[in-house]
């Protein structure tokens, strides 16, 4: 079982290498043993991860920080992709999942750069797909884990986006812009994902409550829905001082995204 980890990046010399230390000192996550042997023992076997960054034209010293640390580790454990000019979060996680797939990944996993996620819940996260009872997982920051509190208005422009949201794919999330989210390659072979900035959560949810698992008719078998699961992560949001790029234009494109993915191009 293949792991990619996909990082986007822009102007995080201080913190993209914590976080790329971060991960690396994280165990992988752990696939359970598949087998036909009714009396066979149970067990784990390590996932083999690998990390993809992404920056995306970055104007500060991340670029050069992020190839002296990807030389400083073992052959393959973390690729770096560069943008030539500055093309947006989703453009970066599109470039990222192209290189995964092409790679031969089985399972994807998005994480931010700035910390704000901790990598140590990549294995709360995955767990539900590599025990074989999902296909697609949503972190959320309100399930009871730890999180910083911060600003209440964000927290109320999150609950609507996400409501109108849920009133379109029918699921029960409570945190779609959460971004930490996990899916295997079956899924991501069926995106097809378009938004170049912010707009990514909501059109990966979106594509998600779309997305069809199964061998199909060709096997007898008819496709059924992405089986869609939500798992509580851990939070620590920065403030706008400390580097949170995010603003009000992007809950007003966070709504149209959904009306986009949801409705019309449906």
């Amino acid at each position: 079982m293949k792991l990619a980890v996909i990082i986007p990046v822009y102007n995080e010399e201080q913190l993209a290498p914590r976080l790329l230390e971060r991960l690396l000192r994280t165990p992988a996550p752990a696939a359970p043993v598949q087998t036909d042997e009714p009396n066979a023992p149970s067990g784990h076997v390590p996932v083999v991860r690998r990390v993809y960054v992404v920056d995306d034209a970055s104007t500060d010293r991340t670029p050069e920080v992020l190839n002296r640390f990807a030389q400083s580790t073992e052959s393959g454990t973390v690729t770096v992709l560069r943008h030539d000019r500055n093309m947006g979060k989703g453009a970066a996680v599109r470039t990222g999942l192209t290189a995964a797939l092409r790679d031969g990944a089985d399972l994807l996993l998005i994480q931010d750069a700035d910390l704000e996620y901790d990598p140590a819940d990549h294995a709360l996260l995955v767990a539900p797909i590599l025990d074989g009872r999902a296909d697609a997982v949503v972190g959320t920051r309100f399930g009871g884990e730890a999180h910083r509190v911060l600003y209440f208005w964000h927290y109320l422009a999150n609950r609507f986006i996400t409501l109108c949201s849920n009133v379109l794919t029918n699921l029960n999330l409570s945190d779609i812009e959460c971004c930490l989210k996990a899916f295997t390659r079956e899924v991501a072979q069926q995106l097809h994902l378009k938004e170049d900035r912010f707009g990514i959560e909501p059109e990966l949810v979106a594509k998600f409550a779309r997305a069809k698992v199964g061998q199909g008719q060709s096997q007898g078998q008819e496709r059924k829905p992405a089986r869609i699961f939500e798992v509580a992560v851990s939070y620590a949001g920065r403030t706008y001082a400390e580097g949170k790029k995010i603003g009000p234009s992007d809950g007003v494109a966070a709504l149209w995204c959904i009306l986009k993915y949801n409705v019309i191009e449906r």
